[in-house]
């Protein structure tokens, strides 16, 4: 399998998290994002907005990092484990991924795209954002491990990287005692793989 990223993208992270939880090998592309890779023909073919990740698994090609994490635990894991055993558990997980494709993109995420990645968005929008998610996580979380089950899903597989890495856009993490004890389980989990840290501004 080759993952084609840029390797401090959280969204990337997810896909190479994912993989290590499954025990799958790879490799990866680093794309010279500064110089369009991501935008020349050939790659276009593999994800055609022009955005990673993107993989080659065997004749498939994929992009978009919360369907890649769903297809590498369809085929390669327990999917129910990952995706929800029951209908409850299922909507619950697919609620997070929503999330993570929208509240967590637009705050922690936009937050960190703006020191890391010189992006020209409204930074201070994007952090208030983000502070008001975690705290309806930090509620969410009181009383229980997981965002979505007993154990952990693409809920808590999707959340991680770019919640983790919030202090590098200027989102302190100190309020969210059980935000940060949650983020502290999955880095404990077998096979666990960090995303190369940045300066923190918070």
């Amino acid at each position: 399998m080759t993952l084609y990223r840029n390797p401090k993208s959280g969204h990337c992270h997810r896909v190479e998290l994912m993989l290590r939880f499954l025990g799958r090998p790879y490799v990866t592309v680093d794309l010279d994002m500064a110089n369009g890779a991501h935008k020349q023909p050939d790659f276009l073919v593999l994800s055609p907005l022009g955005q990673v990740p993107a993989i080659e698994d065997n004749g498939v090609r994929l992009a978009d990092s919360n369907a890649i994490i769903t297809y590498l635990a369809l085929r390669y894991g327990d999917g129910p484990a990952w995706s929800g055993r029951t209908p409850v558990e299922a909507a619950e997980v697919q609620r997070w991924l929503s999330i993570a494709a929208g509240e967590i993109a637009s705050g922690p995420c936009a937050a960190r795209l703006v020191p890391l990645f010189g992006a020209k968005l409204d930074h201070d929008l994007a952090k208030a954002r983000a502070h008001a998610l975690f705290a309806v996580m930090e509620t969410h979380l009181d009383g229980r491990d997981w965002l979505a089950a007993d154990r952990p899903t693409l809920a808590d597989v999707a959340g991680y990287s770019y919640i983790a890495h919030a202090p590098e856009g200027g989102v302190s993490l100190a309020p969210y005692p059980q935000l940060r004890a949650w983020l502290a389980r999955i880095e404990a989990l077998p096979d666990f793989l960090g995303m190369p840290r940045s300066p923190a501004l918070a």
